[in-house]
């Protein structure tokens, strides 16, 4: 058997190494080197581990499991020293290798711009998952500060990352707008704008001038003598090919390792794939082209005719959460002319250039739906003249007929890309249906559409639909788990019709196939029983997640945070001499003001929880609940006690709700705010429940969010009185508890059943808001008390916050 090694385990050489093995799986014994300790994994999803959506496990592409199944000889977290041509072998840190074929895969390494410091520790750049594990780390500090230097696609995702993770980020770019490659001034504004809303700091025409730090990096200088606090810098201003063992192989190199259309370097028996390659002058930066190379390395391998073409590219990109998309060139010159369609309201910009009778560029912001046929129609040169006046809304409304929702996937040609992620074209999603791929599940698993970041899911299923027409079935909401076979929604409804009060009846009487659910279903299994039957059913902490088991929250240490309640923000000097002597009792390391105006106190001990929380209790202080699927903080501005802008009494209402609604359980954490005025000091229209205080009363705004989404609340009342807004606010919470899916945030669960839904029970219907606002006190003559307590008096229950044991005895001990 001839022998194949592979210098690097990234995207391009792993897709090679699929259809070499799904060809002739016997073709070739691989050795894989790697310089990270690891395998294949997709680096496109690497923002998401950092934003804390995806475990590293979740974006794994070749397990161990699959290199075993494959003979793949692996040599992972081994650096490779040099390629001896004239011996055929590869020698590595721990020996040599003899090859047949070699293919060098080495991507691409990440510019580090030339300044004082950029060696100091804390200084890194965003390439792999030891860069991403780097940022989550240094994320750990609280208050800490980061640096991003380079507005590009990598910069903004490490930005947002960060700042989910709970930094402050500043971004600097040296050019005018973010992503002057794929966007235009105006597109790069509106990206710009919704940064900013997520908090993050944007500079641009910022030129760094030093790193400063002594044992590590402690700030940023720029040109203009800006000065700007750093304990992490990433730079993510560009990457080069790396193509070092190349060029000491004497194989010719350009900007790249220079390769023909077999993928074949200037050595008949080496081939190149991947970011290091150069073809045709050109270089590849994205997944697409990647996998496009990788087919016809494999084929070559195997002694098949193919050969590399590039492709005209669009980049379909969501940084950060916003959908964005440009191809072409949108470059202003003579004889060209602009089409652009702005909705402000919407955060939607669109602009084609034209030229002649053909367009030539497109930049979408917000909405990209029809990215995939303006990229056709630019490909292909297409004559534009008789659509020139409906343009800019999309092929729905082409030919005079009225918009159809399938119509622009239904025009899409074969080789339009669905799924960016893993470089799928519509094509190739339709050989897979015709040929027995009937749902998502099976395309995903046939062509691996829509089996990464999930953002391409509605298209891949529109795909669907137009190849099988009324064969189509749209898929149905998903079991809870592997346990049953019913919805959440099933399953609340039968919690309630079937009078069902505890674990086992639901398990025995709703055909559970598991003796006792899994950590799935438990929890939400947990929370229905404990909201329907409040009476009698009798909460399970075993049922419930680590932080809500231990009233307070784990930290990646091991230690625990501990919060406690400040009501509407409120505190005083008691309170504080309380916290502060507690905090150098038990020796905590960090007290840091949150963003729901409570004091964290960071560090704590589990064994010293119990204790910390009697003292706590003993100056007043009840638990924060920061740890639960239940009420946060009521964060209130002053309101007409100090302020002079201040129209009621914000403070006093944001107390009245907290001390109503705290130590209820929710599906998801509940956030309120009360601001005093319009000027809104408490952000009050980006919480679950918001009311701003007007001259005339209250309005009372719900289905807000300022997390990884953002969104403004929706307005479901004003009213005069400040009993009738707490009424609200109780029955839109209860409302919330009785119907939501379990992990549901509130503006999810409107989404689904709609503000007119709620409005219908909650505003107009009085008799049904005085039956939630009832219901609500039978649970919370339960739930309202002081989980802290008593863990902090009982002597058995402080023992389960002991070690199993003290390691640091010696024997005789």
């Amino acid at each position: 058997m001839k022998k194949l090694v592979v210098i690097g385990a990234g995207m391009a050489s792993g897709r090679a190494l699929e259809h070499l093995f799904e060809t002739d799986p016997e073709a070739y014994e691989v050795t894989l080197f790697n310089a990270e300790a690891r395998g294949n994994y997709n680096r496109i999803m690497l923002s998401p581990v950092l934003s804390g959506e995806k475990s590293y496990a979740e974006i794994v592409t070749h397990d161990e499991a699959w290199y075993r199944a494959n003979k793949v000889t692996c040599r992972f977290g081994e650096h490779v020293v040099k390629i001896d041509r004239d011996r055929k072998v590869v020698v590595g840190e721990a020996g040599e290798v003899p090859y047949d074929k070699l293919i060098i895969a080495t991507g691409s390494a990440p510019f580090i711009i030339p300044v004082e410091g950029r060696e100091l520790p804390g200084v890194i750049t965003y390439r792999d998952l030891d860069d991403t594990e780097a940022m989550i780390a240094a994320a750990g500090q609280p208050g800490a500060n980061a640096v991003v230097i380079g507005g590009g696609l990598l910069g903004l995702e490490a930005a947002a990352g960060l700042r989910l993770r709970g930094m402050n980020v500043t971004v600097l770019h040296l050019m005018g707008h973010l992503m002057e490659r794929q966007l235009d001034e105006s597109a790069g504004y509106l990206l710009l704008k919704d940064l900013e809303r997520r908090g993050i700091k944007v500079m641009t025409g910022a030129s760094t001038k030093a790193i400063l730090g002594k044992d590590k990096v402690d700030a940023v200088v720029l040109e203009d003598g800006t000065v700007l606090d750093a304990d992490l810098v990433v730079m993510a201003v560009g990457i080069r090919p790396e193509t070092r063992l190349a060029t000491d192989a004497h194989l010719e190199v350009g900007r790249g390792v220079v390769v023909d259309a077999q993928m074949q370097t200037s050595d008949p028996d080496i081939h190149a794939v991947g970011e290091c390659v150069e073809f045709d002058g050109a270089l590849f930066g994205l997944v697409a082209p990647l996998y496009d190379q990788a087919k016809v390395l494999a084929k070559s391998l195997l002694g098949e005719v193919d050969a590399y073409a590039p492709k005209e590219l669009s980049t379909k990109l969501k940084v950060t959460g916003c959908d964005l998309f440009s191809a072409g060139d949108f470059a202003e010159g003579p004889g060209r002319e602009d089409i652009v369609l702005r909705d402000p309201s919407r955060g939607i910009y669109k602009r084609l250039v034209i030229e002649g009778d053909r367009l030539v560029g497109a930049v979408l912001y917000g909405d990209t739906a029809d990215g995939s046929w303006y990229f056709g129609l630019i490909r292909d040169g297409t004559d534009i003249d008789d659509m020139r006046e409906t343009l800019i809304f999309g092929p729905g409304f082409q030919g005079g007929a009225s918009a159809d929702p399938l119509s622009a996937v239904a025009a899409l040609p074969p080789e339009a890309e669905i799924c960016g992620c893993n470089g799928v074209c519509k094509g190739k999603i339709t050989e897979a249906i015709t040929g027995g791929a009937k749902d998502l599940a099976a395309v995903r698993a046939t062509t691996k559409a829509s089996a990464s970041c999930g953002t391409c899911t509605g298209l891949v299923e529109q795909v669907l639909q137009v190849t099988l027409g009324g064969d189509f079935q749209m898929p149905g909401a998903q079991p809870i788990c592997a346990c049953c076979d019913l919805t959440h929604e099933d399953l609340r409804r039968l919690i309630k019709l079937k009078a069902l009060k505890s674990q086992p009846a639901v398990w025995q009487e709703l055909g559970w196939k598991t003796p006792n659910g899994c950590h799935v279903c438990r929890p939400a299994l947990n929370f229905y029983l404990l909201a329907d039957w409040p009476l009698e059913y009798q909460d399970d902490p075993m049922s419930r997640f680590v932080n809500e088991r231990n009233h307070a929250n784990i930290q990646k240490d091991g230690t625990f945070s501990v919060v406690p309640r400040m009501w509407g923000g409120l505190t005083n000097p008691n309170e504080l001499r309380a916290i502060a002597d507690a905090a150098e009792k038990y020796k905590v390391p960090t007290v840091k003001v949150t963003g729901g105006q409570r004091i964290d106190l960071l560090g704590v001990r589990k064994e010293d929880l119990p204790a910390i929380w009697a003292d706590l209790n003993s100056a007043g202080l009840v638990s924060g609940h920061a740890y639960s699927k239940g009420l946060r903080t009521v964060k209130t501005c002053v309101g007409t006690d100090h302020c002079r802008f201040g129209t009621q009494d914000s403070t006093g209402l944001g107390v009245k709700l907290e001390q109503i609604l705290w130590g209820s359980w929710t599906p998801h954490k509940v956030k309120l705010g009360v601001s005093g005025c319009p000027r809104n000091c408490a952000e009050s229209t980006c919480k679950d429940v918001g009311i701003i205080c007007v001259d005339s009363g209250y309005q009372v705004s719900v289905a807000g969010a300022a997390g990884m989404e953002l969104k403004e609340t929706e307005r479901l009342a004003d009213v005069a009185s400040e009993a009738e807004a707490i009424d609200l606010t109780v029955a839109f919470v209860q409302l919330y508890r009785e119907n939501a899916k379990y992990l549901d945030r509130p503006y999810k669960w409107v989404a689904k059943v709609g503000l007119d839904w709620v409005k219908a029970r909650v505003v107009d219907d009085l008799d049904e808001r005085a039956a939630l606002i009832e219901r609500f006190e039978v649970s919370q003559s339960i739930y309202r008390k002081d989980p802290w307590a008593v863990p902090a008096r009982e002597a058995g229950e402080r023992s389960r916050y002991a070690p199993l044991a003290d390691l640091t005895l010696e024997a005789a001990e």
